[in-house]
């Protein structure tokens, strides 16, 4: 080996533990992720056993013994255990492989942090809730930033991913009834204060907690090693600081989970991305460029476009989607009739010709969400669909005023353990009081105080005005956060109350529900939906375009 070439080795060698450092999490990432994946959080652990080190022994919480789907259940990877984050947010838990080494997607699958029921499975508590009201949302993506700052829930109810964690850990989803926030708050801390280290999470990853929390122990292996101002003595700390620094870690670990990016911050995951760098279409906003605007700036450069270069199955393939790793003229369709929009004088000669998809109008690229509240008819859809036509629009729904002095028709609360939830329930066929309002139950609603002033300013940012404080509760009715876009293909079915199985049939929910806007029958309808101007024919372009957002995650 001559001098030149040694010297290559060896600067080859030293670069390499740098690059491995490079692409391992931060600590506080890999503990969040022991953290999101630990099962004896649950109230069912805390019920059945003393001791914190031991393993349950008596079959563990049915509700863990398999996975709920929309049709034939999968085997529950944490059976024989308790609830965990994981158990509504799977990534490849449920992911089989052929004897060749790829995936087997006709059983099981990815999922981009979502789980496969309509509504999530929680633990029984004989208190007649055994599904949460709402469809579990994907995790990646969930908390990119945005103006005024982020919103967690469907109805805004969370205001940092940290409170969601926390009122998560201590909630109904863990097992917890609403007036056993204290002991649900001791036994967390139990388990963080007492764990031995020895358990199947602990092993390769620091070991007890109570050393891993305090990052002084010198046999902690440096990559859970936390940073001194993340650190905490849970011998010395109260049980809601230990509450609160679980909550913090586990926040660190959502926080990072995003869909694939280059070096210059461009999303480049998806044939979708994949077509825009081939043909040097914009990629992302510029400066100061509002996703409006950046939208429209695209839709101007694809009408432009002389000759689109597609993206064909070679380009990819995908292992992880069971579809061709494609972005043909079927997508392009797609894509411009969803960035198309209405003219704002419908008189206009020179405006839009053809179906207006308007969609880009919630969902604006490259994000796919304004990261707003819109009511785009579903929960009409859901309640009429038992009730009859008509009946969502003439539900009564308690004033202001009314709400205030009585208040058990909201979500019961620690402050209110005997409340109803009434209004953030799933619509069922013998119970025309139970629906689902969506951000109405958490606007002026004292019980979620830290999510008012986020929540307030996404919603007069979504009707583009301050209406006053009666008429903006009035305007929350129904009205739920935009999903992102991304991925739609791990993360089915769809909507906040996963109606629709198929891309084919969320697509073509819009043409009737875009049709009532127009006609006055959708109750507190979005304004945008009357835009939206498809017919049938225009389904299987639009869904194209959606599919071609699908990347393989990991």
């Amino acid at each position: 080996m001559n001098v030149r070439l040694a010297l290559l080795c060896l600067l080859l060698s030293s670069l390499a533990p740098l690059a491995r450092a490079q692409d391992q999490d931060p600590p506080e990432v890999a503990i969040g992720e022991r953290l999101f994946l630990e099962t004896r959080f649950a109230q069912f652990f805390a019920a059945h056993m003393s001791d914190v080190n031991q393993p349950l022994g008596n079959g563990g919480d049915p509700v863990v013994a398999e996975v709920e789907t929309t049709g034939d259940p999968l085997p529950g990877p944490f059976a024989g255990q308790a609830i965990n984050c994981r158990q509504c947010h799977f990534v490849d838990e449920n992911l089989v492989l052929q004897p060749n080494g790829l995936p087997d997607l006709a059983t099981g699958g990815m999922r981009s942090y979502a789980d496969f029921a309509r509504h999530s499975p929680v633990p029984d508590r004989g208190d007649g809730r055994t599904h949460t009201p709402r469809n579990s949302p994907a995790l990646v993506n969930a908390s990119l930033p945005r103006k005024g700052g982020t919103q967690f829930h469907f109805d805004g109810e969370f205001a940092t991913l940290r409170e969601l964690v926390k009122e998560t850990l201590l909630g109904r989803n863990y097992g917890w009834l609403p007036g056993e926030r204290k002991q649900a708050m001791a036994h967390v801390a139990r388990v963080i204060r007492q764990d031995d280290g020895r358990g199947e999470l602990a092993n390769g990853a620091g070991g007890a907690y109570r050393l891993v929390f305090a990052g002084t122990d010198p046999r902690l292996p440096e990559a859970f090693v936390l940073p001194p101002l993340l650190r905490l003595d849970v011998s010395k700390a109260s049980d809601e600081a230990i509450v609160n620094q679980v909550a913090k870690l586990v926040a660190r670990y959502v926080e990072q989970l995003e869909f694939a990016r280059d070096a210059d911050g461009s999303f480049d995951g998806s044939p979708y991305d994949r077509f825009l760098l081939r043909n040097h279409l914009p990629r992302r906003p510029r400066g100061r460029e509002t996703p409006a605007q950046y939208s429209k700036r695209l839709a101007a450069a694809l009408d432009a476009l002389p000759t689109p270069l597609f993206v064909a199955e070679v380009d990819g393939p995908f292992r992880l989607h069971d579809q061709p790793f494609v972005f043909d003229a079927q997508e392009l369709a797609g894509l411009k009739l969803f960035l198309r929009q209405p003219a704002q004088d419908p008189n206009d000669p020179n405006g839009p010709q053809g179906s207006v998809g308007n969609c880009v109008a919630c969902h604006p690229a490259p994000f796919f969400t304004d990261f707003l509240f819109h009511d785009t008819g579903v929960s009409q859809r859901e309640y009429d669909a038992l009730h009859g036509a008509g009946a969502f629009a003439a539900l009564e729904i308690p004033s202001r005023a009314e709400r205030a002095e009585d208040p058990s028709s909201l979500p019961p609360t620690f402050k209110h353990p005997e409340a109803s939830g009434r209004f953030r329930a799933a619509a069922e066929a013998g119970d025309p009081s139970k629906t689902d309002l969506g951000a109405w139950n958490v606007l002026g609603n004292p019980d979620f105080p830290h999510a008012q002033g986020r929540l307030r300013g996404a919603l007069v940012r979504s009707l583009g005005h301050n209406p006053g404080k009666d008429a903006l509760l009035d305007a929350a009715l129904a009205r739920f956060k935009t999903p992102g876009l991304r991925d739609l293909g791990h993360s089915n079915p769809y909507m906040h109350d996963g109606a629709f199985d198929s891309l084919e049939d969320a697509v073509g929910f819009y043409i009737p529900a875009s049709n009532a806007q127009r006609a006055g029958t959708l109750r507190n309808g979005a304004p945008e939906l009357a835009g939206v101007r498809i017919s049938g024919g225009d389904v299987a372009a639009l869904a194209a375009f959606l599919r071609s957002l699908n990347e393989d995650y990991q």
